[in-house]
């Protein structure tokens, strides 16, 4: 199994990955990793500082020659989205990631892969501990809990870092280089619920969304996917004449387009054949509607033991439309650049039980007065229905810098490398980049990395040949930093 991932080219970057992916390192839970980190550069004799949030950043003196070039960061995050398929018995907090070789691709075996962000870990660590890669000085900086609120970068204080330049290797395309990204809020609403007894003469069903894609709430939101708890809400909504709602746990990860949801309801029996005709009709039309870009949504109806509580009709209601009226995708694309989602939103999580409603929601955007005028609409919507929201966890975009000296190297190397120019983007994920920006304003930072694709769920898989052409590229660009004024 991962035995096999170690014969890759280039061995060095694959081993790398393989002893990573080793060691849990779920967002929040990164203790091993750290430790597993700070050891690694201990072993190599470089100085290795652990920060007071747990970044890790290890130093390493110029290679013969490049001394008098500026000194680079080389950034990357430590943790990585737990998701699994339901299917799927793994536990994330004890064991090491599963990886297979499926043709040009690397995968999990029905998990997330963590190649987002463990292969720009991979490449860093690779250049750390090599003995003839030609590089100028480097600070490694690796930083935790990127996934759920970037607390690592907001916690990294000035007057660690020396470098004038930064490479941060978290993209998941080998042929952009991203010079901006968006910034995000957490939204978190709740409210209390009524609840009674179930009808008497009723009957226990649940019901089952599965199969979505899922995928990354930033990268892949403007490609229309299914979420969860969207089409759940659309089935309740739909169906709510014969149905009393007992519970709903849908979503997992802010970050993650919400691939499940799972509702148990009570019908009274009598209307069991039309609340079975009715939603049946509904769960036709929306995987047509869905068909090309999720064609292995199920949605299943399975009688279960009769709840004992369900919802009040007055809170089933209000749940119902207030779930109707969010905003989910895409808000506005950029003015500026051409095909960038400017503002959107994930509603992620949905958990109904116990008399207590809490719905989970990111906002993000690359223009801070537009990632606020969509998180007050969202709060609008909520408190017009009696939810308490709170807004926490914001955390910068990263403006855009087409004069950037270290994008003129990067795009000359690649295009000398590759015969071809890449592509100069900004991207609709939250990059570390503007936050690290906030503590070290006067660095020329610049992103790329290789491509990735399902990050943030079980279908995430890494292309061979494009870590190959990475490593080249992060080689080379290596070799061409600008000497120091």
């Amino acid at each position: 199994m991962n035995k096999a991932i170690r014969t890759l080219e280039p061995k060095e970057l694959w081993n790398n990955f393989a002893n990573l992916n080793e060691v849990p390192r779920g967002s929040k839970k990164e203790d091993k990793v750290i430790q597993f980190m700070a050891d690694f550069g201990k072993k190599l004799n470089l100085e290795t500082i652990i920060d007071p949030v747990g970044n890790v950043i290890i130093k390493k003196p110029a290679s013969k020659g490049m001394e008098s070039r500026k000194t680079v960061v080389l950034q990357s995050h430590l943790d990585m989205v737990h998701q699994k398929n339901a299917t799927t018995n793994f536990d994330f907090d004890t064991e090491g990631i599963k990886m297979i070789i499926d043709g040009e691709w690397v995968k999990a075996e029905g998990t997330t892969l963590g190649a987002d962000n463990g292969l720009g870990v991979a490449a860093i660590m690779s250049v750390l501990e090599s003995k003839n890669i030609q590089h100028p000085a480097i600070e490694a900086l690796f930083t935790i809990d990127e996934e759920t609120g970037m607390t690592g970068a907001m916690g990294l204080q000035a007057g660690y870092l020396n470098g004038e330049i930064l490479l941060n290797l978290d993209t998941e395309e080998d042929d952009e280089i991203d010079i901006g990204c968006a910034g995000g809020i957490d939204i978190t609403a709740q409210n209390p619920y009524n609840a009674v007894n179930s009808p008497s003469n009723s009957v226990g069903i649940t019901i089952s969304v599965t199969g979505l894609n899922g995928g990354h709430s930033g990268m892949d939101i403007h490609k229309g996917l299914g979420n969860a708890n969207k089409i759940m809400n659309r089935l309740l909504f739909g169906s709510q004449e014969f149905v009393r709602v007992s519970e709903i746990n849908g979503g997992s990860l802010r970050n993650a387009i919400p691939r499940e949801s799972f509702a148990i309801v009570s019908v009274k029996e009598l209307y069991k054949d039309q609340f079975l005709k009715v939603i049946n009709k509904i769960a036709k039309e929306i995987k047509s509607e869905l068909k090309t870009i999720d064609p292995n949504l199920e949605i299943t109806f399975v009688e279960t033991t009769v709840p004992k509580k369900v919802m009040t009709s007055i809170s089933q209601n209000t749940l119902l439309k207030t779930l109707y009226a969010l905003h989910n995708g895409v808000y506005r694309m950029s003015n500026d650049m051409e095909g960038l989602v400017e503002t959107s939103n994930n509603i992620a999580r949905v958990i109904v039980k116990d008399e207590l409603i809490k719905i989970l929601c990111l906002t993000r955007s690359s223009v801070e007065s537009s990632k606020f005028d969509l998180a007050n609409t969202l709060k609008a919507t909520f408190e017009l229905s009696g939810f308490k929201v709170t807004l926490s966890g914001s955390y910068p975009g990263w403006k855009p810098n087409v004069n950037s000296p270290i994008l003129k190297v990067l795009s000359e190397t690649y295009e000398k490398l590759f015969e071809s120019k890449a592509n100069i983007v900004a991207c609709h994920a939250g990059l570390e980049c503007g936050i690290l920006g906030t503590n070290y304003p006067e660095m020329d930072m610049i992103s790329f990395g290789p491509t990735i694709q399902g990050a943030h769920s079980p279908d995430e898989r890494a292309h061979i040949k494009s870590a190959q052409k990475f490593w080249k590229f992060l080689l080379t660009i290596l070799e061409n930093i600008p000497f120091k004024k």
